[in-house]
């Protein structure tokens, strides 16, 4: 019997002390890796989703909620203001500002957002069509791939818009005109995954439509029954489409960035002698100097708008997250020192009970080095099985968790996205180990062969 199986069988021979060993050793380990992968997974939506913008502008109200809202879109806006107001930024010809994108919110479909843009962020987050073409007409919308594969969308599809970003029956413009798919973008790891793009003036339109409701409640009436049956007609034409059904093909159309950026800019131009509001700006200046750094104090001190940096509200947010962070990573560190401790207590004590097998391995020719490294493997066979179930259980619970973030952030996360960082886990999970056996395998070798067996 070789060392290792001789390892193993002397631990198993003590289930219970093995199994409180590597139940400790797990949970460190575990929640060490779960707050490696999440903190990973979400500095890189974070960092994604930054995409070179300077400044927010939008209504009075929290920094943060600004920015949240207006580039992560996982919080609800602070409000709209006047195009009127934000005309000087939008204007092309603006020296300092390269562009100021608008966005108009407020709206959702199965908890998926409607932003009302430009083709200027399209191009902010490198856009491609999978299918179709970008929007031309009112109404049109392209979708990102999650939103296209969550809810099972396709070119040519049509869903009516809901009030809010929450999912909610009661909160459906039923009396608004439908919107229709007219691509579809591929993915690209951003926000533009999450959302449903179309032009600023179909939300206007939207909720022209909706605002206009009871001064148009005869007309309606007289005309439900018809309208019923070509909405139900629509809806099974949307819902009830399999991709064997969609046997056509939808090129995709090729446009390059400073197409997108040109055409955007145009549609941008087109906006400034409205009387109507939008909800956010996201500005890009042309140069970093004295007069774009003062923007935002300006902004805030003489206009009924606010500004916010996106990189240090999301310090800001970050330094907020990391006090929770710092309080969990510091709890798994203690855990898995009492796992070692629980691994040095176990062998320690065992030593006792073994003492006579130790003699006698001894005087069956074993030397001292043979049993010394004959307890090392012990607490190296503990770490590293504690270490496999540690990452196991972190894995599956990210994985686990990712479905909630999902549902409450429309962001993608992943269980089986596996990092380095875990390696070096790897090799603390080992020293661990082999500190913890060191004195009791130090004890094994200075075992006294004629003592032990004498019984003195």
């Amino acid at each position: 019997m070789n060392l290792l199986q001789l390892s193993w069988k002397n631990l198993i021979n003590k289930p219970l002390s093995m199994l409180l060993s590597l139940v400790l050793f797990a949970l460190g380990v575990g929640l060490i890796s779960l707050l490696l992968i999440l903190n990973k997974q979400m500095q890189e939506q974070f960092d994604k989703n930054l995409a070179g913008i300077d400044l927010v502008v939008g209504a009075k109200g929290s920094p943060l909620q600004l920015i949240l809202a207006g580039m992560y879109h996982i919080d609800a806006p602070t409000g709209n203001v006047p195009i009127q107001s934000a005309k000087a930024l939008m204007n092309p010809k603006h020296p300092l500002i390269k562009r100021a994108i608008p966005l108009s919110m407020g709206d959702s479909h199965q908890g998926y957002r409607i932003v009302g843009t430009t083709y200027e962020l399209v191009d902010l987050y490198d856009g491609k069509m999978a299918q179709g073409n970008l929007w031309k007409e009112n109404l049109e919308v392209n979708i990102g791939a999650t939103v296209a594969d969550k809810l099972h969308l396709h070119i040519g599809d049509t869903f009516y818009g809901s009030h809010g970003l929450v999912i909610d029956e009661n909160l459906v413009h039923d009396d608004a005109p439908k919107f229709k798919v007219a691509g579809i973008f591929k993915p690209t790891g951003s926000v533009l995954d999450q959302l449903i793009l179309t032009n600023t003036q179909s939300v206007w339109e939207v909720h022209a439509s909706h605002d206009h409701e009871g001064e148009e409640e005869h007309d309606h009436a007289e005309g439900e029954g018809e309208a019923h049956d070509h909405d139900n007609h629509d809806h099974a034409a949307s819902e009830g489409h399999t991709h064997k059904e969609h046997n056509h093909d939808h090129p995709a159309q090729d446009i390059t960035s400073e197409e997108l950026a040109a055409a955007g800019a145009i549609q941008r131009q087109a906006l400034l002698d409205t009387e109507e509001s939008i909800t956010t700006l996201l500005v890009q200046f042309k140069a970093r100097n004295y007069r774009t750094l003062n923007m935002q104090r300006q902004i805030n001190e003489n206009t009924e708008m606010q500004a916010a940096t996106p990189a240090i509200e999301i310090n800001r947010l970050h330094s907020m997250m990391g006090t929770g962070t710092d309080a969990l990573r510091t709890l798994a560190y203690v855990i898995v020192f009492v796992s070692g401790l629980s691994i040095f207590i176990s062998l320690f004590s065992s030593l006792k009970d073994r003492k006579y097998e130790l003699a006698l391995m001894r005087v069956m020719g074993s030397s001292p080095s043979k049993l010394f490294f004959l307890i090392i493997l012990e607490g190296l066979i503990l770490a590293v099985l504690g270490f496999l179930i540690g990452i196991f259980l972190s894995h599956v619970g990210m994985s686990v968790l990712s479905n909630y973030l999902e549902d409450a952030y429309r962001y993608s996360f992943s269980g089986w996205a596996f990092l380095k960082e875990e390696w070096y886990l790897l090799a603390g999970a080992l020293g661990i180990g082999f500190l913890a056996a060191i004195i009791p395998a130090l004890q094994a070798r200075k075992t006294d062969i004629s003592r032990t067996l004498s019984g003195v």
